[in-house]
């Protein structure tokens, strides 16, 4: 099989896998929590998105995967990583929406530019320029683009007031 059929099955299967999991456990486990709690877990997935400077590193990946995705790939994943931790740490904050539109836009932006410039210098016809980052891609890349999915859904809905159990029961 052509390497850019294996490197598009992997990803494939990835989006499929995620998804299942997003469905069936992720969104219905955040969808009814007030928006803080709900997309708590989802910045400190994001936050490790400094993995992505692993783009930059010879050895890590090949000396001629070409800068135009390499650059806006690592500093892309670092500036996400820093807005989720900015977000993070707004949680409860006059600026908790504003920052995590802000960290959402941005993110899902940095990933979708990144298949753009990867289809543009046909990144899955050398999938061995990517090295050990060939995971992050496969594995990694679609799980961060399903839960930045999740966040706008969150952030879309109408945000959920925890109920206080005496409430419940009041007659």
């Amino acid at each position: 099989m052509p390497a850019a059929a294996l490197f598009g099955t992997s990803a494939i299967f990835s989006f499929v896998a995620w998804a299942i999991v997003t469905r069936q456990y992720i969104w219905p486990a955040l969808k009814e929590r007030p928006r803080a709690d709900a997309v708590r877990p989802i910045l400190l997935l994001h936050a490790f998105r400094y993995v992505g400077l692993a783009f930059l590193l010879p050895g890590v990946v090949s000396p001629e995967l070409p800068a135009a995705f390499a650059r806006p790939a690592a500093y892309g994943d670092l500036i996400t990583t820093v807005l989720a931790l900015v977000a993070l740490a707004a949680l409860g904050s006059g600026l908790e929406s504003a920052l995590i539109w802000v960290f959402n836009l941005v993110g899902t932006a940095d990933i979708l530019y990144a298949f753009y410039q990867g289809n543009r210098i046909s990144l899955a016809q050398a999938p061995g320029l990517l090295g050990a980052t060939y995971f992050l891609l496969a594995v990694v890349v679609p799980l961060l683009l399903i839960t930045h999915v999740v966040v706008f859904g969150l952030m879309l809905q109408k945000n959920v007031a925890v109920e206080l159990p005496s409430r419940r029961h009041a007659a």
